[in-house]
């Protein structure tokens, strides 16, 4: 299979659909085929297109210089009781400022789980609540994961989230000060938080649908979005809601990444982009340090 099969827009374009339930697998598959004129060659592309969890390990859960579980905290408006992945530096010699890290569309898969872990090795406590708690929790692959998360209310998950930065505000390792960062559908929940919450710290999306124009209004957390240059979907709602942020006087950083596409910052698929992957990581973990005052 040629790379310009694998990364042709139309084909990529029809995976972003696929991915977020605009598409079933058939029709992506279907779809694909008339592209490259090959059944096999559509069904080698979706393997390759599929994430590779081997290749989230960028810290190992092993790691000395952090200590890492997995805890259950309270949601009484959304779930009841939800679980998530935490992990903080081992040696903590003062409080230290927490990160909500929101998953994609499917779930708490190894990628968050790392993702935790870099935060953790940074100096934050993190932490990634799993939305599908009350359906057993992650199943292992992302097909499976994205069928029971569209099984979930939106409007509940949302509380899901709220009460994790509950959780985290109380932790006594906590300063006090919880940040969010989301990834997709976790951009935007990061982006609701920020809406939905006057105290939070600070709000990091990448590539999330943008809220309501009207929600602008409601935001007093620092924000920070990355955005793949190629991702045409997100992108096409940014002009109106940065309008509205300027409007309302919002303070916020927006990065777009030439060459870029949704899901650059997932290193466990070919969508990754790892220039642009490690300078947005990096602005965010500044963008944290300030805003959330880090000591040491």
């Amino acid at each position: 299979m040629a790379d310009n099969q694998l990364f042709d827009p139309r084909v990529m374009r029809l995976f972003d659909g696929y991915v977020h339930g605009k598409i079933s697998r058939r029709e992506f598959l279907s779809s694909t085929a008339r592209i490259t004129a090959s059944a096999t060659a559509a069904a080698a592309i979706l393997a390759a297109l599929s994430p590779d969890y081997a290749l989230a390990q960028q810290i190992s859960p092993d790691d000395k210089s952090i200590s890492t579980s997995y805890k259950k905290y309270a949601s009484p408006k959304g779930a009841g009781v939800m679980r998530g992945y935490f992990a903080r530096p081992a040696v903590v010699q003062h409080k230290l400022h927490c990160v909500v890290v929101i998953h994609e569309n499917r779930g708490l898969n190894p990628y968050i789980e790392d993702v935790v872990r870099r935060l953790a090795v940074a100096g934050f406590i993190g932490f990634a609540p799993d939305a599908l708690t009350p359906l057993g929790g992650y199943p292992g692959n992302d097909d499976e994961g994205r069928t029971m998360q569209r099984q979930r209310d939106r409007d509940e998950m949302v509380e899901d989230f709220v009460a994790a930065v509950g959780f985290l505000q109380k932790h006594p390792d906590c300063s006090g000060k919880v940040g969010s960062v989301g990834f997709c559908f976790g951009g935007a929940m990061s982006m609701r938080l920020a809406v939905r919450l006057p105290d939070l710290g600070a709000a990091v999306a990448y590539y999330g649908r943008h809220p309501d124009s009207a929600d602008a209004a409601a935001i007093n957390a620092p924000l920070m979005l990355h955005h793949g240059a190629l991702d045409e979907r997100v992108n096409a709602s940014w002009p109106a809601f940065a309008k509205a942020l300027d409007a309302a006087k919002v303070r916020y950083e927006n990065f777009e990444y030439a060459n870029a596409d949704h899901g650059f910052h997932n290193d466990t698929t070919p969508r990754f982009d790892e220039a642009a992957a490690a300078e947005s990581w990096r602005r965010s973990i500044e963008f944290f340090t300030r805003h959330l005052e880090l000591e040491g």
